[in-house]
């Protein structure tokens, strides 16, 4: 049974079907995300901060990987890692695949799967990550399960890293933050821009807040 809070929120075949359509934008390191506040920020930020972690990393798993900017971006500090891709859309999949063998020695996987229904076995990678894919996850009970699948797949010593939209508790801060994206979209394009990006959230995203998520890490 769907969940009546979520029945409204498009379906996984839906959302596949609407990256199958986008694979040329997402291939752009600094455009693909540009609704995205600092999304070429957050990609330096994340794949500096993974390879400082693990500098001796030897497989990756990119969830979510779209056309793949995360993991070449991650392959320019730390060549030749092993990577495992896995996005809904296989048009993006192959996208990626492609700019990636281009960049590694190492092996590459690929799986065309939801996330929630791909098993990713014990001890496998150093470094995963996940960037605005999480909140495309339903059900509290969806969020756990694939916390836990990065838990039992992170080597040990390994690191998870996500980067996503995300909602707040204080009501007052929710706001805040909302109005505020709001002037970046409309500063970025215009007032229809804004409202187009607004209505595909409202549409396709269930974002948690940043304290649910690190709960589900302890």
């Amino acid at each position: 049974m769907i969940d009546s809070t979520y029945a409204n929120k498009s379906t996984v075949a839906q959302i596949r079907q609407r990256f199958d359509n986008d694979v040329e934008r997402f291939s752009n390191l600094q455009t693909a995300q540009s609704s995205t506040v600092d999304a070429p920020l957050a990609l330096e930020l994340i794949t500096s901060a993974a390879a400082a972690t693990n500098p001796d990393a030897t497989h990756f798993l990119d969830v979510g990987c779209g056309a793949g900017n995360y993991s070449l971006k991650l392959l320019e500090k730390l060549p030749n890692l092993n990577a495992t891709l896995i996005d809904l859309s296989q048009p993006m999949l192959d996208r990626a695949k492609e700019r990636v063998q281009a960049v590694t020695n190492g092996r590459i996987h690929t799986h065309q799967s939801d996330i929630r229904e791909l098993e990713l076995g014990e001890s496998q990678f150093d470094i995963i990550m996940a960037a605005a894919v999480l909140h495309h996850l339903r059900e509290e009970a969806e969020w756990t399960a694939v916390f836990q699948k990065f838990y039992r797949a992170l080597k040990p010593g390994g690191s998870l890293w996500i980067s996503d939209l995300v909602t707040h508790t204080a009501e007052a801060i929710e706001q805040m933050m909302v109005e505020r994206y709001g002037r970046y979209l409309t500063e970025l394009k215009d007032e229809a821009y804004r409202d187009h990006v607004f209505a595909y959230i409202a549409a396709e995203d269930t974002p948690r807040p940043l304290l649910f998520q690190i709960d589900l890490l302890r």
